[in-house]
């Protein structure tokens, strides 16, 4: 019987929806760092140039206590995409699934005809044949050429790409980098083709992590066993093989055991057997089973759904309970935080150290009186282009103008990413303070900035200014 005389329309696979996620993400991941505002990327973590860049924004290495943030950001997602929809994440944005899905579903399967179906993915290619034999070193050599432009675009994050390909023409110079990349290539050839979805199973710490997540209101791929019936016992061993068998057991028993959702699965589990660490969440089998039911009429016996719903039958999923706005609530405050640090960021950094000695009394040939007090700045430009810099005494309300910086005389020229150690001298030419017990300390603040662009690149420093006592200023020679 059609599906349209039975009213049961099969929607757009899952499968097909992931591989438009997938396209997205990985078009994303290779142009963005090709992207550049002003010279900045969108996220760079240089340690060529100790410099971090985040939302085309630049911080210099003293600012790194961004990452954390975004380290919180990162984890905390995780975790709450995991409490909200199990291991999406696992089946619809990792690296090892899209990559494990273009060589065996794109090159081994679409391109070279290697497996005879994605629907199948337990049965492995007969490679007893010398056809086969030859289409799989094709695969490997087609994957290992894109396992190196994997390895590329990962470093490009920590070396950009105009970096990148310089170093190209001295790679004698540069053995790290391309040592690294040739380790990821090889890492990504061994653990795509051979290790395959045991990473999944035997090595990736997350699913370990996941049970703790788990909640009833969890959404994952779950066979429903009050319309498909017990394949398994209690104790997980398979009871049923024929749908007659099953049946006999328990007659409205609607699963036709043709097991298209096993035979489909990349991890190679059976769902009907319950929650598994091995599930990617991938939905492959909920593709297989809305197939096969929709063809007889029926809704899928294995659904994105949650044990809640499902299993224990006590109503509707809750999307918005406790534990995933306390998720939301944490990354909306973490953002917050992030954004707020992330603007008060300075576009020159600037450290100020007195000489040891305090200061020096000299007496001028106009018979006036001038206290020096030396300084060691420290100052590094953050921009991208050479900037010429240059520095102002705030005194204290009363004391303007009696201050001065004596030295240098001019603006000075800083180049990016190199610091830059100018002295300076602040002077006074008059009486400050007439106390004759003790030196006096007059606090100060240094305005810092880039001549020409006072209004961006500009910072204010506390300092001291010592003046003498009475009697040194009336004895200088």
């Amino acid at each position: 019987m059609s599906e349209e005389k039975k009213g049961i329309e099969i929607p757009t696979a899952w499968r097909i929806k992931r591989y438009y996620l997938y396209a997205l993400v990985t078009v994303t991941i290779l142009v963005l760092p090709w992207i550049t505002i002003e010279g900045n990327h969108f996220f760079l973590l240089s340690f060529d140039k100790l410099k971090l860049h985040l939302a085309f924004i630049q911080f210099d290495m003293q600012e790194l206590y961004l990452m954390p943030f975004l380290l919180m950001i990162m984890f905390l997602g995780i975790f709450g995409m995991t409490v909200v929809g199990g291991r999406v994440f696992c089946g619809w944005v990792c690296p090892q699934t899209v990559f494990r899905v273009i060589y065996r579903d794109l090159i081994e399967t679409q391109i070279l005809g290697l497996r005879k179906r994605i629907k199948n993915k337990q049965q492995e290619p007969d490679m007893s044949k010398s056809e086969n034999k030859i289409k799989k070193v094709l695969a490997i050599l087609i994957w290992s050429a894109l396992a190196f432009i994997a390895g590329a675009n990962f470093l490009w994050y920590f070396v950009p790409p105009e970096d990148f390909f310089a170093y190209l023409a001295d790679p004698a110079e540069h053995m790290t980098l391309f040592g690294t990349v040739i380790g990821i290539a090889l890492f990504l050839i061994y653990d795509i083709v051979f290790l395959k979805e045991n990473f999944c199973v035997y090595v990736c710490p997350y699913s370990r992590i996941q049970s703790v997540l788990y909640d009833e209101h969890t959404v994952m791929a779950l066979y429903n066993t009050h319309r498909g019936g017990n394949i398994y016992d209690e104790h997980k061993e398979k009871q049923f093989t024929k749908q007659k068998d099953l049946q006999a057991f328990m007659p409205t028993a609607e699963c036709t055991t043709c097991e298209s959702c096993v035979t489909v699965c990349p991890t190679h589990i059976d769902i009907r057997k319950g929650l598994q660490l091995e599930c990617i969440n991938c939905l492959e089998c909920v593709d297989a089973c809305t197939t096969v039911m929709g063809k007889l009429g029926k809704e899928s016996l294995v659904t994105w759904s949650s044990d809640y719903e499902i299993i224990d039958q006590k109503g509707k999923t809750k999307y918005l309970r406790p534990k995933v706005l306390a998720y939301a609530a944490l990354l909306v405050i973490i953002s917050i935080i992030l954004g707020m640090m992330g603007s008060k960021k300075e576009h020159m950094l600037l450290n100020i150290n007195k000489e040891n000695r305090l200061y020096s009394v000299e007496r001028e040939a106009n018979n006036s009186v001038r206290v020096d007090n030396a300084y060691e700045f420290l100052l590094q430009n953050t921009e991208n282009q050479d900037l010429q810099y240059f520095f102002e005494v705030i005194p204290p309300k009363g004391m303007e103008g009696k201050i001065v910086i004596t030295k240098p005389t001019d603006a000075f020229t800083a180049v990016p990413g190199i610091k830059k150690k100018k002295i300076v001298v602040l002077s006074a030419t008059e009486m400050l303070v007439n106390d004759e017990r003790k030196d006096t300390v007059i606090p100060i603040t240094i305005r810092a900035y880039a001549v020409g662009h006072e209004d961006k690149i500009v910072v204010y420093r506390e300092s001291t200014f010592t003046f003498p006592r009475a009697d040194i200023v009336k004895s200088a020679k």
